[in-house]
């Protein structure tokens, strides 16, 4: 009895497997994607410390941008939000 070679075998089609796409959420939750940009400005003094509240627009002058609309929230990015509002609750008094 011969051996089968794959010249011998029947032609198969390959399986085609659609991966299913989902959105991530638009948030600012760990895990979701950033529906704008944000940042916050920088001291003017020159020590790089950030101040004042989180905009979505560039302040101007010195600022960091916290993240890109569009990128993930990771927990890093969600930890600068939160020093944010920290800081600004404890400016208000």
């Amino acid at each position: 009895m011969a051996a089968r070679t794959k010249a011998d075998e029947p032609e198969q089609p390959a399986a085609t497997v659609r991966t299913q796409e989902y959105a991530a959420g638009q948030g600012w939750q760990v895990g979701d994607r950033a529906p704008s940009d944000a940042f916050r400005a920088l001291d003017a003094a020159g020590t790089g410390e950030p101040v004042g509240p989180v905009v979505y627009s560039h302040p101007g002058d010195y600022a960091r941008q916290i993240v890109a609309k569009g990128g993930e929230i990771t927990k890093g990015v969600r930890a600068e939000l939160d020093a944010a509002e920290a800081d600004s609750d404890s400016e208000q008094g």
